[in-house]
């Protein structure tokens, strides 16, 4: 009991007590929400993954491992996710936002300040991986869901070519392979805004939670609730040998397979009107709850 305590205190904590800041500051002050989840991830978060994996240079090997891992952990997950809907009967709307609930999570304001906390740079060199594939499937899958498949593939590719977090790994890669090396000036800036990116993230988390409350929903909340914590880490768990992922890599996988569901899902939901308070009741349950999955799990990975 006393190691799952200091487990909790010593890495989940943290964030909740930054997190209580940027909610606090949500209630109470007339903070910008969008523009500080902007900046995150526009320009903090491209930086911080540039710098985590041009100092803890990956392998080719070790990049596809990881990027397909999130693909199929993802996609099989939204399988399992689409026939426990089909036989419950769910409605279509309903099992559409479960889908985007339980596939989509917070593997960046969550995920990549965990795994910082819990297992250093060495495991936020893939858990940034991780996250990058995550989005770039939120931006296109989740879309694709969130609308019913009524939103054209211009406006989904038009989103993705927005995202500068692919272009900082596209370039973290090809500077590993040519073993170049940045321009002080050039890296110093970089490492000064990646060093933000953990903060912001954590206070955006903040931020966001403190727009949102529970109504309702409590059965369909339970269902989607325990597919994201528990369902979605088992599920890590029993494909992660089927990549060959060991150690960092591991590690990462399986922390960020945990992790409560993404608060883009909400923007998602609202946009398209899709149960967008039923969204954003998941969001704040999973969040809530994930620190009953997530203490447990940092100790069978060696916390």
């Amino acid at each position: 009991m006393n190691t799952l305590f200091s487990i909790f205190a010593n890495n989940l904590l943290p964030i909740f007590l930054a997190a209580a800041i940027g909610y606090l500051a949500g209630k109470f002050l007339k903070v910008d929400t969008k523009s500080i989840s902007n900046l995150a991830l526009y320009a903090f978060s491209p930086c911080l993954i540039f710098t985590v994996l041009t100092t803890n240079s990956l392998s080719n090997d070790d990049i596809s491992r990881i990027v397909l891992f999130t693909l199929v952990s993802t996609l099989l997950l939204g399988l399992l996710t689409w026939v426990l809907g089909k036989l419950l009967n769910f409605k279509r709307d309903m099992l559409a936002a479960i889908l985007i609930i339980t596939m989509f999570s917070n593997a960046g304001n969550f995920g990549l300040s965990l795994n910082l906390f819990a297992f250093g740079e060495k495991v936020l060199a893939y858990a940034s991986l991780y996250f990058v594939v995550n989005l770039i499937m939120i931006y296109s899958l989740g879309v694709f869901i969130a609308s019913s498949g009524k939103n054209d593939l211009k406006t989904t590719v038009i989103g993705l070519i927005k995202l500068p977090a692919i272009y900082a790994v596209i370039l973290a890669i090809l500077i590993n392979l040519s073993q170049w090396k940045v321009p002080v000036p050039i890296e110093r800036t970089i490492s000064t805004l990646a060093a933000a990116a953990v903060p912001s993230f954590i206070l955006v988390l903040g931020l966001q939670l403190s727009k949102i409350k529970l109504k309702g929903h409590l059965f369909h909340l339970s269902v989607a609730t325990i597919l994201r914590l528990v369902v979605s880490p088992a599920l890590a768990f029993a494909m992660s040998g089927c990549f060959g992922l060991t150690g960092a890599a591991y590690q990462a996988a399986i922390t960020q397979s945990a992790m409560p569901t993404a608060v883009l899902n909400t923007v998602l939901a609202t946009k398209y009107d899709l149960e967008p308070s039923f969204v954003t009741e998941a969001v704040l349950a999973s969040t809530i709850l994930c620190p009953l999955t997530l203490t447990p799990l940092l100790m069978l990975l060696g916390v």
